[in-house]
């Protein structure tokens, strides 16, 4: 399978079972990953091949978009997760990413969610698209602001116990 979306220095792609689920493990497994977007209960190969099918596989299927894995192009090292989710309580798409620890601070997320706004507009003909964080989560705020977000309320989302950060960016 192709790549989607390419940037300058990343590529991101559709997650498959088969290639992907070492590095959805430790992805999903990191510290990061559980304070800032919570535990998805990967634990071990098998648990990330359920979570790329049942996740990411069955909103392809679904959506005809998902959650990308994001690699450099300069040697096709995963770096992280970006693209778009439905969810409850949620009226439209929103952008979602988490990276590798490592790799925080290199604008990764930024370069990765800009590509990401514009393909959900350029390609997939979509309008309104959201953005939630954790409150407490500064650099994914800031990353949300540089992409042309804008904060616009505090939601709780179905099924969820604290509040999240609602952010908005019109066509």
């Amino acid at each position: 399978m192709g790549n989607l979306i390419e940037t300058d220095r990343l590529a991101l792609r559709e997650l498959q079972v088969g290639l992907d689920e070492a590095f959805v493990l430790e992805l999903l497994s990191s510290r990061g990953f559980i304070e800032n977007i919570g535990d998805r209960g990967v634990r071990d190969l098998e648990s990330a091949r359920r979570y790329i099918l049942e996740g990411p596989g069955a909103s392809y299927a679904q959506n005809g978009y998902g959650l990308w894995r994001v690699a450099r192009r300069e040697d096709d090292t995963p770096v992280g997760i970006c693209g778009l989710v439905r969810r409850d309580g949620l009226e439209a798409p929103d952008v979602g990413y988490a990276f590798l620890e490592e790799t925080w601070g290199r604008g990764y997320a930024v370069e990765a969610a800009s590509a990401t706004l514009d393909y959900a507009r350029r390609v997939l003909g979509l309008g309104l698209i959201l953005a939630i964080t954790k409150p407490g989560n500064q650099a994914s705020m800031r990353v949300l602001e540089k992409i042309g977000m804008r904060f616009e309320k505090m939601i709780t989302l179905p099924g969820m116990t604290e509040p999240s950060t609602y952010f908005t960016s019109a066509p």
